[in-house]
């Protein structure tokens, strides 16, 4: 299985869920810029959705895995999904969690506006805006533990790395939204009720174009509702993997 962070983060992010997937091989990586990695020059081309999706494959290869689990968190489940479009067979299942979708065209050149800005502007000069997006007041006030680390994984990413990630993560979305796309792999979804960025009609829009695909809403949770309640995104996955484990199970002894 591998866990794919989101924009502006680290693979740090999962320390608090290892210990729900203790019983699965576990992977974790830091994006292009993000954390230990390198950003990557192309001249004057940014990355792409397929780049951070090639990595991905790449860590696949390192390890030497044919195929894997891809949980994806925010821009994670979008590069989740473009491995399944690039590299299917390489891919067991996805699980896309607080991933942007269709935002509508007034709000889809705004998003793309703000990413471009990013690489003229201080990268940095919103983070105090999105904390308080991503996380309750309470959990604020209650854990700045947590605040701090996040802080800290956002002044770590190359800016470099950001604004590429950033202008990905807002104008790849384009790429996944044809409502002919089909993602033929099983499927799982899920965001925070109070997500402003990944809503959960986007959720419902995606499982819309997933194969046989649950969508979970996580009650009362912002954005990165996964760090104030890993219980309430963990178990959920593990029961979408464990039903695939079960399935396979049972096919087995149907085939014996």
């Amino acid at each position: 299985m591998v866990l794919i962070h989101g924009l502006g983060l680290a693979q740090d992010l999962w320390d608090t869920s290892l210990g729900f997937f203790a019983d699965r091989h576990t992977i974790t990586y830091d994006l292009v810029g993000h954390g230990e990695s390198a950003s990557v020059t192309r001249g004057d081309a940014p990355l792409t959705l397929a780049d951070l999706a090639a990595q991905v494959v790449a860590v696949l290869d390192e390890v030497g895995a044919e195929r894997a689990h891809l949980v994806g968190f925010s821009i994670g489940g979008m590069i989740n999904r473009r491995v399944v479009l690039d590299a299917p067979d390489r891919v067991a299942s996805i699980a896309v969690l607080n991933s942007p979708h269709d935002r509508g065209p007034e709000a889809q050149v705004a998003v793309e506006e703000r990413a471009a800005a990013v690489r003229t502007g201080d990268p940095l000069a919103t983070l105090d805006a999105a904390i308080r997006r991503w996380f309750t007041p309470g959990f604020i006030e209650a854990r700045p533990d947590v605040i701090g680390d996040v802080t800290r994984w956002r002044h770590g990413v190359d800016p470099l790395g950001y604004a590429d990630a950033a202008w990905i993560l807002a104008n790849g979305v384009v790429e996944l939204t044809d409502p002919s796309l089909r993602f033929d792999v099983p499927s799982f979804v899920m965001t925070s009720a109070n997500d402003t960025g990944s809503t959960p009609a986007m959720a419902a829009a995606i499982a819309r174009q997933l194969d046989d695909c649950d969508c979970v809403i996580v009650p009362d949770r912002q954005h990165l509702g996964l760090l104030e309640d890993p219980a309430a995104f963990c178990g959920p996955v593990i029961d979408f993997l464990d039903s695939l484990d079960a399935g396979r199970n049972s096919d087995s002894e149907d085939h014996s």
